[in-house]
């Protein structure tokens, strides 16, 4: 941040080692962290196609922040803890946040009402093309065609301490929060696809129109590619199941246990008790089976597993749609 003149003192409490403070007439700023990533964001190309994802509606001859500023300026505040719209009311000052994002000093940036009415504006047409550009960024990250992909989905918390809309109270994590959902890569670890829910929404809306528009994006591409989709009982629907189907993808989607489940897996689970006792030792078993419930318009296959801790029992099931030798690898 910008420094203050003040004359120069020195500290004597820390022994035979004075502390000397002084000014200095250069502009400081304490995110130099960020040059090197700003060094790699003009190489990936990120925050140029994000913002030119963007449609601006205000007349150009008035604009003096161009989308491009805000958009640079908001990620990278972003990456350096300054969450709030709040913090660019000194950002816009800082001569490392002028060089980043506006790529001139001594240019103040945007102000904290001018981001408001920024990302106010964002339309749905603009988060759709957003979409596409974190999926044309995951497919130009291969060299080669994969011949395999391992997608995940799942959602994650994300508590909120204001007034913001759609900040709602979630009865399983005891909190007012917004709940993001991600898809992400399990070979390279990138995310794919995400999507902002409101707090309490289930983890499944919308998940299997994101699922088939994301699938159909890739084989377009690449035509022959072998997908695997794996969730955990937050996407235990039906309309999960039949899109994965429909789509000809392999699938491990989590289901909650019931009292067919629990009858039929007994003796498997009194198995695995008894190793435990024998050994001390964790168990692990699993057993397939065929399994249809009253949601479900046909039989799926089941998987499911008895696992025995020193902490306790545990017992969980997946539909699956699977290559046999693949079947523990996608649980």
């Amino acid at each position: 941040m910008n420094s203050q003149t003040v004359e120069q003192r020195t500290f004597k409490f820390a022994g035979c080692k004075p502390v000397i403070i002084e000014t200095s007439e250069s502009m400081l700023t304490s995110d130099a962290g960020l040059l090197p990533i700003r060094q790699f964001d003009e190489t990936l190309g990120f925050t140029q196609q994000f913002a030119e994802a963007l449609h601006d509606k205000r007349d150009q001859r008035y604009v003096n922040h161009p989308v491009l500023e805000m958009t640079r300026s908001r990620i990278f505040g972003i990456l350096a803890d300054y969450e709030d719209q709040n913090d660019h009311d000194v950002l816009r000052h800082d001569p490392l946040f002028q060089l980043i994002a506006g790529g001139e000093l001594q240019k103040e940036l945007a102000s904290q009402p001018t981001h408001s009415r920024f990302e106010n504006a964002i339309d749905v047409p603009s988060l759709r093309r957003l979409c596409d550009v974190l999926i044309d960024q995951f497919i130009a990250s291969f060299e080669s065609p994969p011949g395999r992909l391992t997608l995940d989905i799942d959602t994650f918390d994300d508590p909120a301490h204001g007034q913001q809309q759609l900040v709602l109270f979630h009865g399983h994590y005891g909190q007012y929060q917004y709940q993001p959902r991600v898809i992400t890569c399990a070979e390279n670890d990138m995310v794919v696809m995400p999507c902002l829910l409101y707090g309490s929404a289930n983890a499944s809306l919308g998940a299997a129109d994101d699922v088939e528009y994301l699938v159909g994006r890739l084989r377009e591409v690449w035509p022959d590619i072998d997908i695997e989709f794996r969730a955990d009982s937050g996407f235990g629907v039906p309309e999960m199941f039949d899109a994965c189907e429909r789509l000809r993808i392999w699938y491990s989607i989590g289901f909650g246990m019931n009292a067919v489940l629990n009858r039929n897996s007994q003796e498997l689970l009194d198995e695995a008790i008894s190793a435990h006792q024998e050994t001390g030792e964790t168990q692990r078993q699993f057993m397939s089976c065929k399994y249809k419930s009253r949601s479900w318009t046909h039989e799926r296959q089941a998987i499911i597993k008895c696992e025995v801790t020193s902490i306790g029992v545990h017992r969980g099931s997946w539909g699956c749609r699977f290559v046999e030798r693949d079947m523990l690898r996608l649980i």
